[in-house]
């Protein structure tokens, strides 16, 4: 299935969210945001897998950064400064190597937005909102992206309130 088939399958399903209330801007900034929720949904979905498939060798690079770090501070403290720099060089590789696998799992969350717009972009290309008291107006784009973050730091917020609940209920009782 190529791309421009699998959002003419979802068009009918996504552009129901636009329908809801009879008012076109209430009726965008409501599917626009279902649709962040599901990029967002979508996201972690991904992030969860991928943390799933790399987390042991994340874990041994960053125990590694550790090592080569604490081998640097002690050759440091010995005078060696041959053997600090060559500590600090592989400390830093190591670093470097878990910088990119965490940049990756940002990328694992952030694909699905790429995906929203496309299909967005099939239906509301043309539409512009404007600012009040300015002669500027926003895209699509702009919407989702102020729409997504507002998503994203209220999924947030409440995944951080319900995740101790949730390891609470799980947790063994203590007593």
């Amino acid at each position: 299935m190529d791309m421009q088939s699998f959002y003419q399958w979802a068009d009918p399903y996504l552009i129901w969210f636009y329908r809801l209330s009879g008012s076109a801007w209430v009726d965008f900034v409501l599917g626009t945001f279902v649709l962040a929720c599901l990029a967002l949904l979508v996201g972690e979905i991904s992030v969860s897998l991928a943390l799933r498939y790399s987390r042991k060798g994340l874990d041994y690079r960053a125990e590694e950064a550790a090592r080569y770090q604490r081998l640097a501070i002690e050759a440091l403290r010995a005078g060696d400064k041959e053997a600090h720099d060559a500590a600090n060089k592989l400390a830093n590789e190591a670093f470097g190597h878990t910088f990119f696998q965490q940049a990756a799992l940002s990328a694992a969350f952030l694909w699905p937005v790429l995906f929203a717009l496309a299909w967005m972009q099939t239906r509301f290309l043309e539409v512009e909102f404007p600012i009040p008291g300015t002669s500027w107006s926003l895209g699509f784009i702009g919407v989702f992206i102020i729409i997504y973050v507002a998503a994203y730091l209220l999924h947030k917020r409440v995944k951080n309130r319900l995740t101790p609940r949730v390891r609470e209920s799980v947790a063994p009782d203590a007593g």
